[in-house]
């Protein structure tokens, strides 16, 4: 028997449960969980009303740990690996994007604590092509959160394709942002951190942010463009009401990149956009493969998130916490 955090009814608190152990089918992994991190995207699947798998629903999808049974011979897979799982939790293999290397966009993608029964658990069974391998140089604990915040900001960045020394803002200073700032810095750019308040300011700069703009006190759009605007600006916060105004901050050819997500709606200056060449995009997460280019990454330039540690049992007050906006900077769940 093992146990599993699980919301077992419509607005229910995470309780423990226990679930017999079974031998994974062939094409799944079973690991035994050492590390889980607690994500934003997380609220949702634990808010779930009616869920499609239905109840009991045990979230979790930024995974760290040792693989303790394989269903069938795996290549390059054994018990004893210590693997990472993250949100891009398995796919089809076969369609257009699985096939181009677009995993993360399969139309049959399966995510973790939606598709099957997610990390908040002491093991968990996933589809062999959703593992990540974690470096030796790396923790489970850093490198659990790796697998959705730390893959989504390190690819997101990546893929803008800047030239070095470039300026990078990232506005919001949670899970996702301190990881995004670090990660720029790291890879030579000049970061402007962007978050409400000014009770952050010293750890973005200990992050790597070389400036701090105070959303509350400034208009960051405008901020920006006194501080000779940015190539990038990277919205990690999960609203859509200052995107807009952050437009006046961006470079010609800028790009802007929202990764959060609220359902709403933003304005754009169309003519701003057409005579800057500026591009607006949304960008999801990234592959296993890209999961690990993301640890190799953080393992060698020191990139690592600032954990809060709570033990898997207390997984309910680890959802307040962070409901609450009193996560600092990750919420990690350890059996």
């Amino acid at each position: 028997m093992f146990r599993r955090m699980a919301v077992t009814e419509p607005g229910g608190a995470l309780r423990a449960v226990k679930v017999a152990v079974t031998d994974p089918e062939p094409g799944w992994v079973r690991v035994r969980v050492t590390a889980s991190g607690v994500c934003g995207a997380d609220l949702g699947t634990v808010d779930a009303c009616e869920p499609d798998g239905g109840f009991p629903i045990t979230p979790g999808h930024e995974i760290a740990g040792v693989i303790e049974a394989i269903g069938a011979p795996a290549a390059d897979w054994e018990p004893g690996d210590r693997v990472a799982v993250g949100w891009s939790g398995g796919s089809c293999g076969h369609c257009r994007p699985c096939r181009t290397g677009d995993q993360v966009h399969c139309r049959q993608r399966r995510i973790p604590g939606l598709s099957y029964p997610g990390g908040w658990a002491e093991t968990v069974t996933v589809p062999v092509e959703a593992l990540a391998r974690i470096p030796d140089e790396l923790s489970e604990a850093d490198a659990a959160p790796m697998g959705c915040a730390g893959v989504t900001t390190f690819t997101a960045i990546r893929e803008a394709g800047l030239r070095p020394g470039s300026r990078v803002a990232v506005y919001g200073l949670g899970g996702l942002g301190h990881l995004a700032v670090q990660f720029a810095a790291r890879m030579g750019h000049e970061v402007v951190a962007i978050a409400r308040g000014t009770d952050r300011e010293q750890d973005a700069a200990a992050f790597g942010a070389r400036h701090y703009i105070d959303a509350i006190a400034q208009d960051a759009g405008q901020r920006l463009a006194e501080l000779g605007g940015a190539d990038l600006i990277l919205c990690t916060v999960p609203t859509s009401e200052p995107i807009s105004a952050l437009l006046g901050g961006l470079r010609l050819r800028g790009r802007l990149t929202l990764i959060g997500v609220d359902g709403g709606a933003i304005r754009l200056p169309v003519a701003r956009l057409v005579m800057n060449a500026q591009v607006v995009t949304g960008h999801l997460t990234g592959s296993p493969a890209d999961i690990e280019d993301t640890m190799r990454f953080a393992a060698a330039n020191h990139v690592r998130p600032r954990l809060q540690r709570l033990p898997l049992e207390e997984a309910d007050l680890a959802v307040r916490r962070l409901r609450e906006g009193q996560a600092r900077y990750r919420l990690l769940l350890e059996p």
